[in-house]
């Protein structure tokens, strides 16, 4: 739980060990939603090319209504999923969240027409903006400082658990149907969905929101007894003195003032440059990549493994140096690393340099983007803002980061397309294109990009904000 700075007369409190494994547990069952969000996220590249044949439309349509609709209905659920988690409370609309899932996944398998395949995509995208609230806003809630750092992390593991997960399941269930195996693809969403639904019914409420919001003292109480905080008393009366502190700062200045345009302008620029990298290009497109560059389609399935574990492993690698070399030194490795691996690619579309050329630097994208922007976006957002505009600061980078990966994904096919794309003969020249976008990162980390490593939230508001 937070603790109050500069208040001596509250301690912190301290967990028992006993409890250790229930807050785990219930940690896990809303992180969960992380999972489904990855799965979610790339499950769509196994199902791009049968959809695109069945359905025959339109390259517009194709990249607005069955490419990028999930990510809408995230823009969506980013912006306005702060409301619900207040109002409702954490535990309520995870159980939501579950439900929008599982609907999501039942209504896109079983869709007749590329209308109603939309629509349940965006009722999934909903499902993960919120979800991207609601779940690290309740684990943080529940968890000591002591356990906050690898709890919360457990949210972006599971994303990328997800993702590979997801490339797992495409490549086994292709062909498993026929002409329909896209449908299994979908629809086996609804196994992780179901059973997140059913455990997110066994959480207990935030203690958080029951005292600040509710005032539910004895509600409170009792969930921390069980969350294993030695002296609950002693936890309500940092949480009590937390809120009159903020209570007496009065309301939050407004947020688009020049007060605070350094800290957006930062939070804007990493966001864009995130999606500028063309990350969600490559994980929402590697089959069809793959099979440009001449892979057959088990095998370009096969091969979207491998961009799955790369993440898997090397998000590993981003989380164990974040607090050791910084936020800047990751993201100055990882821009030389999209630089290099980016070009590479371009060259390998444009020079015909083969397959595993072409596959082993997207590796090299993937890892480098694991290291560098992956590990520190959500990270450095959450760090810029001061605390009365903390919760608006990351619902603005959250939803600059979406827009742009919505974008991308809805006028990837104008380029793409192999019978009608701008680039349909060669498309070297957008990851040409992505690669100077990273060059242009590159620069604005060395100038713009402070480094916030081991330095407190009110020694960065003093250096972004107040000077």
């Amino acid at each position: 739980m937070q603790v109050v700075q500069n208040n001596p007369g509250v301690q912190p409190p301290v967990s028992s060990g006993g409890a250790s494994a229930y807050v785990m547990r219930i940690s896990l069952t809303a992180a969960l939603a992380g999972f489904i969000f990855g799965f979610d996220t790339v499950v769509i590249s196994g199902a791009n090319l049968p959809i695109k044949e069945l359905w025959q439309t339109s390259p517009w349509f194709h990249g607005f209504f069955i490419m990028s609709m999930a990510l809408w209905g995230t823009v969506v659920g980013a912006i306005f999923g702060g409301w619900p988690t207040q109002q409702f409370g954490r535990k309520k609309t995870l159980i939501w969240v579950g439900i929008l899932f599982t609907l999501s996944a039942f209504g896109t398998a079983f869709a007749p027409d590329p209308y109603t395949f939309s629509f349940f995509r965006f009722l999934g995208g909903l499902g993960i903006g919120v979800s991207s609230v609601a779940a690290p806003t309740y684990i943080s809630e529940i968890a000591t400082p002591a356990t906050r750092g690898r709890l919360g992390a457990l949210y972006q593991f599971n994303i990328v658990f997800g993702i590979l997960v997801a490339f797992l399941s495409n490549y086994f269930l292709e062909g498993v149907g026929g002409e329909n195996d896209w449908r299994y693809m979908l629809g086996v969403l609804a196994i992780p969905s179901l059973i997140y639904s059913a455990l997110v019914f066994g959480i207990p409420e935030s203690p958080r929101w029951l005292l600040s919001d509710k005032n539910d003292r004895a509600g409170a109480k009792k969930i921390l007894t069980q969350l294993g905080v030695a002296d609950a008393e002693s936890e309500i009366a940092t949480i009590e003195a937390n809120n009159r502190q903020e209570a007496a700062m009065g309301k939050p200045s407004q947020f688009f003032s020049a007060k605070y345009n350094k800290v957006i302008w930062l939070a804007f620029w990493i966001a864009f440059f995130n999606q500028a990298s063309g990350i969600n290009f490559i994980l929402y497109y590697a089959p069809e990549i793959l099979e440009r560059a001449g892979l057959a389609a088990k095998d370009s399935l096969f091969n979207s493994i491998a961009i799955g574990g790369t993440n898997l492993v090397f998000t590993f690698v981003g989380l164990y140096l974040i607090d050791k070399l910084g936020r800047r030194t990751l993201m100055l490795i990882g821009s030389f690393g999209y630089i290099l691996s980016l070009s590479l690619v371009a060259y390998a579309f444009y020079a015909k340099a083969g397959a595993g050329f072409l596959l082993a630097n997207l590796l090299i994208f993937i890892a480098a983007h694991a290291i560098g922007q992956g590990a520190v976006i959500w990270v450095f957002i959450s760090e810029i803002f001061p605390n009365k505009v903390r919760a608006m600061g990351q619902s603005f980078g959250a939803s600059t980061h979406w827009v742009f990966a919505a974008l991308i994904t809805l006028i990837t096919p104008v380029f793409l397309d192999a019978d009608e794309g701008i680039f349909k003969d060669n498309p070297w020249p957008i990851f040409a294109f992505f690669a100077f976008m990273m060059f242009l990162q590159l620069v604005w980390v060395l100038t713009k990009m402070p480094e916030t490593k081991g330095e407190s939230l009110e020694e960065l508001e003093q250096k972004l904000v107040l000077h």
